[in-house]
């Protein structure tokens, strides 16, 4: 059997008095999308922050390809990081570049790059998220889908092995919906599994291989779309009419 890329081991996060997670353990395989569900206040971003960490677990493990990584400091996850890449639920743009600019900011934290190098990296994941004519433009002149997009473009930029997609579709009409989940069917056609935390069933139903439900502070379900379809689960019920 193929040896998880990413294992979350009985993780466990408060704030103050109130705890999020009680002991959530999950395991990513090598490029399959794994859907993260569950109600609104169950951590399920909390959780994605925890992983890449920028947010800090009270107790339990996170591994990436073998390595444990929650034990590392800021220099260290810096590395882990172009592997292991955040997606945005806003997409989290510097409003000040050019979106070029933006998709290429990751290379030039982490990569030595000549200027046509980092020209073709930068124009391969623009054409790749279908924004190749908006290289010169600012954030402020995209609309909220295409703002999404070029987040996604910079999430990828590094070629990662993992994503992590906060939320992708949320707020988008149909048109854009469509068009971040072929994106996301893209990016694993190359290699590029993930996390995709969502509360959108039809979508999760289209890209994930498995999904899990976040409940009461642990993993509730967790099976493919085969096994969610066929539950009885009270956990699992409300979802399946989401």
């Amino acid at each position: 059997m193929v040896a998880p890329v990413l294992q979350i081991k009985n993780l466990q996060k408060k704030f103050g008095d109130k705890t999020v997670h009680r002991g959530v353990t999950l395991d990513l395989r090598p490029g399959e999308i794994l859907g993260l569900l569950g109600n609104s206040g169950t951590g399920k971003s909390v959780l994605l922050r925890c992983l890449i960490g920028l947010e800090v677990m009270d107790e339990g493990e996170v591994w990436f390809k073998g390595q444990r990584i929650d034990l590392l400091n800021e220099n260290q996850l810096s590395k882990i990081r172009t592997q292991l890449s955040y997606a945005f639920q806003s997409g989290a743009l510097f409003d000040s570049l050019t979106v070029q600019e933006n998709v290429a900011y990751p290379l030039r934290e982490h990569l030595r790059l000549t200027e046509a190098e980092e020209a073709q990296r930068v124009g391969e994941v623009l054409t790749l998220v279908r924004m190749g004519e908006a290289a010169h433009l600012l954030p402020s002149d995209l609309s909220g889908g295409m703002q999404k997009r070029v987040g996604l473009a910079r999430a990828v930029v590094l070629r990662p092995d993992v994503i992590l997609y906060d939320e992708p579709t949320a707020g988008l009409d149909p048109v854009n919906v469509e068009n971040v989940l072929e994106i996301m069917h893209d990016f694993k056609s190359r290699g590029m599994g993930g996390i995709f935390v969502t509360h959108d069933i039809p979508a999760a139903r289209k890209v994930c291989d498995r999904l899990a439900i976040l409940h009461e502070g642990r993993v509730g379900f967790e099976g493919d779309i085969n096994a969610f379809d066929a539950s009885t689960s009270p956990i699992v019920e409300p979802f399946k009419s989401s």
